[in-house]
């Protein structure tokens, strides 16, 4: 069982209600809208400019790369993925994820890799199983697992982080060189906290052991668990740098300029089951932000 990980398994079913699930599966696809953010790029980091980049080509097939958002999980049912939700190669129209905007025949040629559950340490292994595939694109969301953690001490050092990212892209390009990666940013995890934190049953449910290095004891506005959120959100904050800057390394590399942190998620775009994945709504803004950006990075 991974360390102290809001997104791990417990024996309780009551306890499953965070933001893992129990899944830990992947494999190919099955039937297969606040107070703003701070950025979560790495402006303020001296991020190296992008090498030029060569016209990527139009995408036939897409690869997903990732944890739990990404798997869909909580979007349907509680406790469970629902890949066919996902942002990035869903099928629903409620959806209209990336894949289907942009691929003319989705069906046979999308393959969802992430997991319920995974760390930035799980991405190498999921580079390997895209790679098999030789996708057209190859998309990444990962990192709110190595926030979410039973307490900040907890967190994946940064290092270790951009050992893990660079490692896969490099990869990537060096087996894929034609291949597209998009790279989203992490969300903003103090923005789930200030979604929920004013209502009784979502702290309630929070407290089942919901990514508790952050949403431990919401309620408290007391200096110490102020100064625990920060650093959480200064680790997202670094992490999102390290996204930024590494992606900017490889010349067929998206990142999405710290979009999806700064996004003004609400509570509509969150599940009802735990009040912190994305539902359905929240699926299709993180697909509307991929599209938009890989078009923007089209037409430079």
């Amino acid at each position: 069982m991974r360390k102290g990980a809001a997104l791990v398994c417990t024996g309780a079913v009551a306890m499953s209600l965070f933001l893992a699930g129990c899944t830990g599966e992947g494999g190919k696809q099955g039937e297969d809208k606040g107070t703003a953010a701070p950025s979560g790029g790495a402006e303020d980091a001296g991020a190296p400019s992008q090498r030029a980049r060569p016209a990527p080509r139009p995408p036939k097939s897409v690869a997903a790369l990732g944890d739990s958002i990404t798997r869909g999980f909580h979007a349907c049912e509680p406790l469970s993925d629902c890949p066919e939700k996902s942002w990035s190669t869903g099928t629903s129209a409620d959806v209209d994820s990336l894949a289907g905007r942009l691929l003319d025949k989705p069906s046979g040629h999308t393959w969802n890799f992430a997991r319920s559950g995974a760390q930035v340490a799980d991405l190498p292994v999921q580079t390997g199983e895209a790679i098999a595939r030789r996708p057209d694109l190859v998309t990444v969301l990962i990192g709110a697992n190595d926030a979410c953690t039973g307490s900040p001490a907890q967190m994946t050092p940064v290092a270790d982080f951009r050992t893990a990212v660079a490692d896969s892209l490099d990869r990537l390009e060096a087996d894929l060189p034609r291949t597209q990666v998009y790279v989203s940013s992490v969300p903003s995890l103090m923005r789930l906290w200030e979604v929920g934190r004013d209502s009784v049953l979502t702290r309630q449910i929070w407290s089942l052991g919901v990514c508790q290095s952050m949403l431990a004891e919401p309620s408290d506005l007391g200096a110490p668990a102020t100064g625990r959120r920060a650093e959480v959100q200064d680790r997202v904050v670094e992490f999102n740098a390290v996204l930024e800057e590494e992606c900017g390394r490889h010349p067929l590399c998206v990142y999405d300029d710290g979009a999806a942190f700064g996004y003004d998620f609400t509570r509509e775009h969150l599940s009802r089951w735990d009040s912190f994945h994305p539902d359905e709504d929240g699926q299709k803004v993180l697909a509307e932000i991929a599209y938009d950006k890989l078009r923007e990075a089209r037409e430079r």
